[in-house]
């Protein structure tokens, strides 16, 4: 498996513009630890929407782990 790191802040003005208000909220819940349940309650959803987001979000960034989303949301300031 190869990893590439590239710095946070290379990302994170294109990602903060291409992600919806909604999606960027579930990111800082995934990221501040939350389980989808606890992040679809919090947001007054469904946990299938909370996991419809996150994939959005996984599919518009290339994104795959729960890591890097976190590691997206630090950069962002989320």
């Amino acid at each position: 498996m190869s990893l590439t790191l590239t710095p946070p802040h290379a990302e994170a003005p294109a990602a903060a513009t291409t992600l919806a208000p909604r999606e960027q909220e579930a990111l800082r819940h995934i990221a501040a630890g939350c389980t989808y349940l606890q992040t679809a309650r919090q947001m007054g959803l469904s946990k299938h929407t909370v996991d419809a987001y996150l994939r959005r979000i996984r599919a518009k960034l290339g994104i795959n782990t729960t890591a890097e989303m976190t590691r997206l949301a630090i950069s962002l300031g989320l």
